[in-house]
């Protein structure tokens, strides 16, 4: 059983629902929906999770909410509203470079405060938010009175996403203070330096964020080359990638996100928790697309049974 789940119940990804709609057709995503149904895919029958965002009442908002709800995700916090569901078109060029445009003023930034809401937030034991959640003014207001109406042992995952033009500086310096857990990739960790005048190798910087920031952990995913994971106590574990055949690296992050959080809350050992997620998100990379299942050989609890789908 999870350490704080019989408190707590709910691991929750707060922000964006999308679609990558791409010319052979649409793919579900969105970090923190990744990162929600990762979660649900490993903890099994260990855990509630959730999701809280917002879908349009359309054809991708119905197909949303049942790729949630099949992957056993509570679908409470999420609501429908009069705006079309997030997509993204992406084209890939003849040299495989993906280019993406992002809708505007879609469902997912205009999320309203809500008493689903406010009751899932008193339930939380981990919620994961990002950056790109909070493009839009409401669902910025949203995502940080959730944040701050979560009990005060929870985890707060922020999970850096720098998707130009839809972040600024701002954005990045009032995310951090709200979270006790920081994760951010290497393209990201030189851009989050320069702007809180950080310097150093990337593990100084990480370092350097724990303890202005009083963060639990930081994580630094590379890609191929591994991750490094430091604790509030100045605990460093530092693996190298596990080399696969890569088959799309899309959800491989969120998915390594959702792993540690597992590992917090069932109090692992670092290392231990770090081999784990580090697994996880390289069997995401063999599969296609950013929520595939998870096998029963990295799931932290039982299957669930299909009786008891969440809502």
């Amino acid at each position: 059983m999870l350490a704080s789940s019989a408190r707590y119940p709910a691991i929750v990804g707060l922000g964006e629902i999308l679609w990558d709609v791409f010319p052979d057709g649409a793919r579900f995503g969105g970090a923190p929906a990744n990162y929600a149904c990762s979660a649900a895919g490993l903890a099994g029958s260990a855990a509630r999770i959730c999701m809280a965002g917002g879908v349009g009442d359309d054809d991708l908002g119905r197909q949303a909410l049942l790729e949630f709800t099949s992957r056993f995700v509570g679908v409470s916090g999420v609501a429908m509203l009069g705006m079309p569901t997030g997509r993204v078109d992406v084209t890939v060029d003849t040299s495989g470079h993906a280019s993406y445009v992002f809708a505007p003023d879609c469902a997912w930034d205009n999320v309203p405060w809500s008493a689903e809401l406010a009751h899932l937030a008193a339930e939380t034991a981990a919620v994961s938010f990002g950056t790109l959640g909070q493009r839009g003014r409401e669902s910025l207001a949203t995502i940080r009175r959730f944040l701050k109406a979560v009990p005060s042992p929870a985890l707060r995952i922020l999970d850096i996403n720098l998707r130009t033009p839809f972040w600024s500086p701002e954005v990045v310096c009032e995310s951090l203070p709200l979270a006790n857990v920081l994760k951010c990739n290497d393209d990201e960790l030189p851009v989050v330096a320069e702007i809180l005048r950080c310097s150093g190798t990337p593990e100084a910087i990480l370092q350097q964020l724990v303890t202005r920031f009083q963060l639990r952990l930081a994580v630094l995913t590379r890609g191929a080359e591994g991750s490094c994971l430091i604790t509030a106590d100045g605990r460093v574990s530092d693996r190298a990638g596990t080399p696969v055949n890569v088959v799309d690296t899309v959800g491989a992050g969120d998915a390594f996100t959702a792993a540690v959080t597992l590992g917090l809350l069932a109090d692992w050992p670092l290392e231990r928790l770090h081999a784990h997620a580090e697994r996880v998100a390289s069997y995401v990379c063999t599969q296609r697309g950013g929520t595939p299942r998870i096998p029963g050989e990295l799931r932290i609890g039982e299957e669930p049974d299909s009786s008891a789908l969440q809502v």
